[in-house]
């Protein structure tokens, strides 16, 4: 992302973005294209019946796990060493293969990014884990992003299963019209990632992944919403079943708390404290046209076991921001928040928590 303080420059951004864009930054995306897909080295055995199929869901930070970045409330880094990159993804590897999903979605991946050491993290995790396919789909690529020493940049959404993915599609979301060309330009670029899995018995199986604006003020974040919810309803009417899910930087309506959170920066930080008021119902559609993991009546009663992410790891969890939908049905499930809830201490992976359930296939 650009700095705004560079935005003063932007008589030279718009002569750098109209005439060099094919030869130095190369950001752009078409409104459709394929997705990259991807094969592990060595292959394992794959279920051959699959009745229950179990989907997790996660916001992995780039390998970042808890270093706090320079966005970020008393954050100093800009880039990690392959140490750090390839222990924090390992941490995420033995999650992956003790909970042993079939199918695994995943926002900001990281690869080829001078951020992460220019290793490839959909590679690296499918060659050490028993998922044997990916698709992935980037939101924030640059040859060169020429501020905040982020250099080459490529990351965005991930979907990785057992079963062979026979395609993949990259659906471009509203960028933020709010911002100046230059800076639009070069901010990350959302999108929506579907995903058909050659489940056993039902080959045309679809799982969408994306993952949601989180700072705007002109409802930018409200049209992806819509465009989610669509693409989702356009796939029931066809009579295509799905699994979606991700990270949806908004709250479902009965949350309790819309802004000052416990974990909110009291210091200096690139961007302003997060304020969810006058978005209540923006998932309201979701909830009530598809079948969610979270149960909203529940949800309303007691927000806390459904938050799935925090900005300080000494607070914990503080709000809810992942989810999981289908137009089938979900047997069981929850966000793996610690030992407590969900077996597994996930809070030193990432700044959010993994969503995890039980899908209910053959129906």
């Amino acid at each position: 992302m650009i700095h705004r303080a560079l935005w003063p420059l932007w008589p030279l951004w718009l002569f750098l973005l109209t005439g060099c864009d094919a030869l130095m930054f190369r950001t752009g995306f078409d409104d459709v294209e394929d997705a990259v897909l991807y094969t592990a080295k060595s292959l394992t055995d794959a279920p051959e019946s699959a009745d229950e199929v179990l989907v997790i869901n996660h916001n992995i930070k780039y390998g970042g796990a808890r270093l706090l970045f320079f966005w970020e409330c008393g954050g100093t880094r800009y880039n990690m060493t392959e140490g750090e990159v390839k222990r924090h993804l390992n941490a995420v590897i033995d999650f992956i293969n003790e909970t042993e999903p079939d199918i695994l979605m995943l926002q900001e991946v990281d690869i080829l990014s001078q951020r992460s050491a220019y290793i490839d993290q959909v590679q690296y995790i499918l060659d050490r884990t028993h998922l044997n396919y990916g698709a992935y789909a980037s939101q924030h690529k640059s040859d060169f992003l020429p501020s905040d020493g982020m250099g080459k940049m490529d990351f965005g959404n991930a979907t990785l299963s057992r079963w062979p993915i026979t395609e993949a599609t990259r659906y471009a979301l509203p960028l933020v019209g709010e911002y100046a060309a230059y800076y639009q330009y070069f901010y990350l670029k959302r999108h929506i990632l579907d995903a058909t899995i050659q489940l056993p018995g039902n080959p045309d199986f679809h799982v969408v992944n994306t993952h949601l604006e989180a700072f705007s003020d002109d409802g930018t974040k409200r049209k992806q919403i819509d465009q989610f919810h669509g693409h989702l309803a356009d796939l029931n009417d066809d009579g295509i079943d799905f699994v979606a899910g991700g990270d949806l930087n908004s709250l479902p309506a009965g949350s309790a708390v819309l802004k000052e959170f416990a974990d909110e920066c009291t210091g200096e930080s690139r961007f302003k404290g997060d304020n969810y008021e006058g978005e209540e119902d923006w998932l309201d559609a979701l909830f009530t046209d598809f079948n969610s993991l979270m149960p909203i009546d529940e949800y309303a009663e007691d927000n806390s076991p459904w938050h799935s992410y925090t900005g300080d790891a000494e607070v914990g969890w503080t709000r809810t921001l992942d989810y999981l939908f289908t137009n089938g049905t979900w047997l069981e499930g929850e966000v793996m928040q610690s030992e407590e809830q969900g077996g597994y201490d996930t809070l030193p992976l990432s700044d959010h928590a993994p969503v995890r359930a039980l899908w209910e296939a053959g129906q």
